[in-house]
């Protein structure tokens, strides 16, 4: 395969004790989907938020493709990932887990005061605690802080220190507690300036404008940064107005971007400046 070879062995290790990985490349992000399969074309994978059929052989889905499975692991469609991969990640909640992602001292500091102790691994500028159970992800939990578990990964930075404890309500409740940064749609229908029903309360319409804006982001081969606020921009100037997005449309957008590899503060930065170029 002329992969890294500690690459394809912590990764055969992770998967032999149950826990899903995937290569991933510079910047510490998952590869892009294949072709075939830009934009859900395929129809998405089972334990996507878009079920379908998809069997692609390749390392396609970012976190959907984490798997156990040595022989996907090790199989011809994954080698050129392992060639280009710089680190392996693993998808916590496919093994029942949940990441505490502590992204500097002061997050560190919040964690020891509020939270109980568990097992640790020190990252590049803070640490992650590990908890037994899985939970819904969430970004930006608190300044410094990511929740990381169902439908998102994480970078497998060795086993860390200290046993595993359960999951704390503490944490799921900082997940429910979080504000998502659109107006939830709360009428049934919005005046407009010709005083008629909101267009975009149309199911299709939104859908559609959603659904090209997450294609959008996974499609950009560079500019990453100035795509995704291009896009929240345009969402935002077309739906932004009348209260018709949801939590649900917002975390799409986000998960969208973060694919790409950005950071959840920058997809909150994003979504802020856009609001505020359109007087939101």
């Amino acid at each position: 395969m002329n992969a890294r070879p500690e690459l394809l062995r912590t990764a055969l290790t992770l998967a032999a004790a149950g826990v899903p990985a995937l290569p991933l490349r510079a910047g510490k992000v998952p590869f892009g989907n294949c072709p075939g399969c830009a934009g859900n074309a395929c129809g998405g994978r089972p334990n996507m938020k878009t079920p379908g059929p998809c069997r692609c052989p390749g390392v396609c889905h970012a976190w959907a493709a984490a798997t156990t499975d040595p022989t996907v692991i090790t199989s011809p469609g994954w080698a050129a990932a392992w060639r280009r991969a710089v680190c392996v990640g693993y998808h916590p909640g496919g093994a029942g887990l949940t990441v505490v992602d502590l992204d500097n001292a002061t997050a560190v500091d919040w964690a020891h005061a509020t939270l109980p102790a568990t097992r640790t691994v020190e990252t590049t500028r803070g640490e992650h605690w590990i908890y037994r159970g899985a939970m819904t992800s969430r970004n930006a939990v608190r300044p410094g802080v990511d929740i990381k578990s169902s439908m998102s990964y994480a970078r497998y930075l060795g086993p860390g220190t200290g046993p595993l404890t359960a999951l704390p309500d503490t944490v799921r409740a900082l997940a429910a507690k979080t504000a998502a940064p659109a107006r939830p749609a709360s009428a049934v229908t919005v005046p407009t300036a010709r005083g008629g029903e909101c267009p975009h309360r149309m199911p299709a319409y939104l859908e559609r404008g959603i659904t090209m804006a997450e294609q959008q982001i996974t499609e950009a081969s560079d500019a990453v940064h100035a795509t995704v606020y291009r896009t929240f921009l345009a969402v935002l100037s077309r739906h932004g107005r009348c209260g018709c997005l949801t939590d649900t449309h917002v975390n799409r957008l986000f998960t969208a971007a973060q694919a790409k590899g950005e950071r959840a503060r920058h997809c909150v930065d994003a979504w802020t400046n856009a609001r505020t170029t359109l007087g939101l």
